[in-house]
């Protein structure tokens, strides 16, 4: 019983993204009373998925390194390059310019995993993919980040580095550590972290509605049209590129949700704490989007394959 609350729970986030968001506007005390956990509540989330790691993860790696390395460096350049056009198309202000940079270069993580499995799509390519880019993130975030962004606002290189080192590796590596020595205990509490992660966003997502109540309703009109499209862009580029190469129904699900469902609940941590709340409008933004468009998209998928009545492509059936 308590497994399938959890799945439904899991399943249904981006339900619960919508209702706490409206909550904070209007209630928005509570979530403000707890913004200085913020950190502790991520770094829960990323020791969650180092503890659901597996030795055969790393075997999957190795076992197909060049579909690995195509999805990790479509992931950091396909999005932190769409953010910055799309920030000037849309001509941003420098904040929220930075902000959606930011969003575009934090990579997916458990969230994008959870939504791989309800499409469909190859869940273990997922996960191999969210491990290498997790690892790649203390350098390629924050040098992304000075990259595409240090010419509109002045980008703290060392400080996001430090941030992500101890809110993102240190918290992994702790509970892949703590996996492997007390398996069987931790093996019993394993199926409850993709439900932290789901409240880790949900909590983000509500938080910065709550800080920037004031404003937020003078600009989301403009944040929300680079969002979506920066979102969709991303999507579509991931399953493009899955068909550019030749990758099962499955990896090319994958990829569309990998490089379209960005980890902006890290990106917003990022962002507040080193450029302050109005710049995490965006990256806030961006996770409400890429839920609902994930959401939709893997029902999508998984409505096919029922009126279908098979499985897509073997996760063999893949060229590298």
């Amino acid at each position: 019983m308590f497994d399938r609350l959890l799945t439904f729970y899991t399943k249904f986030f981006a339900v619960w993204v919508v209702l706490c968001g409206v909550l904070s506007y209007f209630v928005p005390q509570p979530f403000i009373a707890m913004a200085t956990h913020k950190d502790w509540f991520f770094a829960l989330t990323m020791f969650g998925i180092g503890a659901i790691l597996d030795k055969e993860d790393f075997k999957r790696i190795a076992g197909s390194p060049l579909i690995v390395l195509l999805g990790t460096v479509a992931q950091f350049t396909v999005m932190p390059l769409g953010a910055y056009v799309v920030a000037k198309l849309f001509n941003l202000q420098p904040e929220l310019a930075l902000g959606l940079i930011v969003a575009g270069t934090a990579p997916g993580a458990m969230a994008s995993n959870v939504m791989c499995y309800i499409a469909g799509a190859d869940t273990a390519y997922s996960v191999s993919l969210t491990t290498v880019s997790t690892l790649l993130t203390p350098i390629m975030i924050p040098g992304l980040t000075y990259l595409l962004a240090n010419s509109i606002i002045h980008v703290p290189f060392m400080s996001m580095f430090f941030d992500v080192i101890y809110t993102v590796i240190l918290p992994l590596i702790t509970g892949f550590w703590l996996r492997h020595v007390f398996d069987k205990r931790m093996t019993k509490i394993i199926k409850i972290f993709p439900a932290v992660s789901a409240t880790f966003i949900i909590f983000i997502c509500s938080l910065v509605i709550a800080i920037n109540k004031s404003y937020l309703s003078m600009i989301t009109g403009i944040v929300f049209g680079a969002v979506i499209t920066l979102n969709v862009s991303g999507l579509t580029a991931g399953f493009l590129i899955g068909h550019l190469f030749g990758l099962s129904t499955r990896r090319k699900r994958t990829l569309s949700i990998e490089i379209g469902m960005q980890n902006a609940g890290l990106g917003t941590i990022l962002v507040l704490n080193n450029f302050g709340e109005r710049s995490a409008i965006p990256t806030a933004a961006f996770v409400f989007v890429c839920i609902i468009t994930a959401s939709i998209l893997s029902e999508i998928w998984r409505r096919y394959d029922l009126i279908r009545a098979i499985r897509p492509d073997a996760d063999t059936t893949t060229s590298q």
